[in-house]
């Protein structure tokens, strides 16, 4: 199947979703786009220690997340699942990770209104490792945190949110050889990447992980016309994951939840209540992030934790 590159450029960078956007790539159903991205604030360069740098002349003042594309996949329709996988990330060399922005959250922790704190990171990719500017070390794990598509309302949309259709879903386990499935919002899917982190935990708790450009993006896109899905999932190299999306945990659990039970009845053949008590057993809960305005929550069922006695199991 072809392969096709896009870098940032005045065409191909934009800072929201909407489907008034011109496709800057057009493709079939498996193919594959490899991406050089900006990191989410547009930036060109690592900060000094100033903390000044140069960012994209690009960015205008209602931008989001640097976003490339969207690109158009060929038969892709409202109904249909887009499915990504993620063959390969590479990071750039610098990254950042800033917290004191959610007012709220510091409140509640104990930490002054006007504190605010940054790091800034060298990221060695050959032993991925990233050392921070105050003697910090972290290891790596590099994944994309918006991938998505534009809903179907007319409109400019944030970049912020996560949607049914993707987005700014911010979830550690989309790695280097993850599948991400969407449900189709629009015709032609008008799929965009961005915003590319280094590393981040459960929860993004300080707003945000360890912010980074990335050299290398390389995902295949295909169509999967007869799989019907209300909510993305994703298979990782941890387990199936489902997800969901709230203002409130409670209800983004609930739902990330559904969609484990529709994943289990579908995969083991057996009754919803079945699954229900099965997930108690088997399934963990975890909290994506709770900074995007809408919170995250994904489920996760690890590889072979649940088997028939015949050793079936997902594939």
């Amino acid at each position: 199947m072809p392969k096709y590159y896009i870098n940032p450029t005045k065409q191909t960078l934009h800072g929201s979703f909407s489907q008034s956007l011109e496709p800057v790539l057009t493709i079939h159903s498996g193919d594959s786009v490899q991406y050089k991205t900006l990191d989410a604030l547009w930036g060109l360069e690592a900060f000094q220690p100033s903390g000044e740098r140069q960012v994209s002349s690009f960015r205008n003042k209602n931008s989001g997340h640097a976003l490339a594309g969207p690109i158009k996949i060929i038969g892709a329709e409202p109904g249909m699942t887009l499915a990504i996988t993620i063959n390969k990330l590479k990071t750039g060399n610098w990254g950042f990770s800033f917290a004191g922005g959610n007012q709220a959250y510091k409140e509640m922790l104990g930490i002054p209104k006007k504190d605010n704190y940054q790091l800034n990171w060298h990221l060695d990719r050959e032993n991925m490792i990233g050392y921070s500017n105050e003697n910090h070390q972290v290891d790596l794990s590099p994944f994309m945190g918006a991938i998505g598509m534009p809903p179907a309302e007319d409109g400019i949309h944030s970049t912020v949110p996560p949607r049914f259709c993707g987005g700014n879903i911010d979830c550690k386990e989309l790695v280097e050889g993850s599948i991400l499935y969407l449900p189709i919002s629009v015709s032609g899917g008008l799929v965009s990447v961005g915003d590319g982190h280094a590393l981040q935990g459960d929860g993004e708790v300080s707003t945000q992980a360890i912010e980074c450009p990335m050299e290398i993006v390389d995902l295949t896109f295909t169509l999967k016309e007869e799989m019907r899905l209300q909510m993305p999932r994703a298979y990782t190299p941890k387990g199936w994951i489902t997800f969901g999306f709230d203002e409130s945990l409670d209800d983004a659990s609930m739902i990330a939840m559904n969609g484990m039970l529709d994943l289990m009845v579908e995969e083991f053949n057996m009754t919803r209540m079945e699954a229900y008590t099965l997930a108690s057993l088997v399934v963990d809960l975890r909290i994506t992030q709770v900074v995007n305005r809408v919170k995250g929550v994904h489920a996760l069922l690890p590889h072979h934790a649940l088997r028939k006695s015949e050793e079936a199991g997902l594939t």
